[in-house]
């Protein structure tokens, strides 16, 4: 290994001080989190506080407002969710987010409806040549507490079919319609995993899935064989699926956490995971409600759904209650992985 190198990997273990709560858990669980969108965000700003090895395992399959357009125009997987990952993970994750997160008004004719940070790894990708590279530089530049990376280099697009027999192509469409889904497939079936991506979950310690959205961040990375092949295949790692505080406006209305838990199995034809963390607290309404639609808390009292041990604990933030509070979440995962580690 290069002298640079070598001095760069004794940095990051030594730039934590020992009050530093990483060191609750010595700073060295390998955590893989696959996701997308807000929910691995959210999940990620809570869980950088302990542990210094994250990698962030994200969905490209979004096409909508700038990173649909970005997509077509430039060729590069979707950027969208791994900017929000990236914002997460980094070291001042306030400022970047405000940073990262800037969308240029729409009615502007250059940038307009696009983010920064969407632009950001678009130019990058241009003049390094690669996407994967400049998501790389991205998070050296903004000392994430761990890696950003998509699933999957290959371009892919969901395929939802609805109950009524009727097909759309495009993750964007997952929110335009209340009927309901029956299944979603991708239409690139050659799609491969990115062999970073499997290495990490292969090597992880514990391995997450969500929150977010159930269609359209979270089974499109258990689609790719690779990705779920690999979480298969890791047997000592603590594997726990993080089930949403809320059902969804369109995808999800009426969902109970044992149909989510159902969906998950029937896409993949398998228990990738052995347990699952549901919130227990219950705040029926928000006052988002006359904007979101009825969308409310859910849980369950059942012990264990389809071989899945499923754990409750009080993770909801009491400001957004459709959503997971960051740092109850991450404190529940790490005090469940310490229980039941080999």
């Amino acid at each position: 290994m290069r002298t640079k190198e070598l001095i760069k990997k004794w940095w990051n273990w030594l730039r934590y001080e020992p009050s530093d709560p990483r060191f609750y858990t010595g700073g060295v669980i390998k955590i893989a989190a696959l996701g997308g969108g807000t929910g691995l965000a959210t999940l990620l700003s809570g869980l950088k506080k302990y542990s210094n090895y994250i990698s962030a395992i994200v969905t490209v399959a979004d096409n909508g407002t700038s990173t649909g357009v970005l997509r077509k125009e430039f060729d590069i997987v979707a950027p969208g969710d791994i900017r929000k990952c990236i914002a997460a993970l980094a070291e001042d994750g306030e400022l970047i987010t405000n940073l990262l997160e800037y969308r240029f008004p729409k009615d502007k004719k250059v940038f307009g409806g696009h983010t920064l940070g969407n632009i950001w790894l678009t130019a990058l990708s241009c003049y390094l040549g690669s996407f994967e590279k400049s998501v790389e530089l991205t998070t050296e530049i903004f000392r994430t507490a761990g890696k950003v990376m998509p699933a999957t280099l290959d371009n892919i697009n969901l395929v939802i079919k609805y109950r009524d027999g009727s097909r759309k192509v495009g993750e964007k469409h997952l929110d335009n319609s209340t009927k309901e889904i029956d299944s979603i497939s991708l239409n690139n079936k050659k799609a491969k995993a990115y062999k970073k991506a499997v290495g990490e979950i292969s090597a992880a310690d514990l391995i997450l899935l969500g929150p977010g959205s159930l269609y359209g961040s979270l089974i499109p990375n258990l689609l790719i064989p690779g990705i779920r092949d690999a979480i298969k295949r890791n047997k000592k790692a603590v594997k726990i699926y993080i089930a949403n505080c809320s059902t969804e406006r369109t995808q999800t209305a009426g969902y109970s956490i044992e149909d989510h838990i159902r969906v998950i199995e029937e896409h993949t034809s398998a228990k990738l995971f052995d347990y699952c963390l549901v919130n227990n607290k219950i705040i029926k309404r928000s006052s988002c409600e006359l904007e979101l639609g009825e969308i409310n808390n859910i849980t369950t009292e059942k012990e264990v759904i389809k071989g899945v041990k499923i754990i409750r604990e009080d993770v909801v933030s009491l400001d957004n209650p459709l959503f997971h509070d960051p740092n109850k979440l991450a404190i529940s995962l790490i005090e469940i992985y310490n229980k039941n580690k080999g």
